[in-house]
């Protein structure tokens, strides 16, 4: 599909995906338009993700455990290092602890199971709201 929209070959899309190729530079604006992106962001998007799939192929919960991703995301948003003495933490903690305990016993989650799809449908809410 992707490969009908900007007038190129199935053939050409696998190429860029695997790294033999890269897509020109108009080829590139045609994509960052598909994908309502910046060409930067579109460039940017790219190494991103790949990083990101990487480290995540290369975790375990050994090396997760180390990490303090509330230090880490903080460099990016501020916000993580100051809210904690600005909101009530307790207040949205029992909020919380219900919606996973309700995941855990209507869909016979576990704990990181639970997380993670509450997680996911706190993204896409904030994410559906842009």
């Amino acid at each position: 599909m992707v490969a009908e929209k900007l007038g190129v070959s199935r053939q050409t899309i696998s190429k860029w995906e695997t790294d033999e190729t890269i897509p020109d530079v108009y080829q590139s604006k045609k994509l960052a338009k598909l994908y309502n992106l910046s060409l930067d962001e579109l460039i940017e998007f790219d190494v991103d993700v790949k990083e990101i799939e990487e480290i995540i192929k290369n975790s375990d919960e050994k090396k997760e455990a180390k990490i303090d991703w509330t230090n880490a995301w903080s460099k990016k948003y501020p916000v993580l290092a100051t809210y904690s003495n600005k909101v009530d933490i307790l207040k949205y903690r029992t909020e919380i602890r219900k919606l996973l305990n309700q995941l855990i016993k209507d869909y016979d989650y576990n704990e990181l199971d639970s997380m993670l799809v509450l997680k996911d449908i706190l993204y896409h809410e904030w994410k559906d709201k842009k």
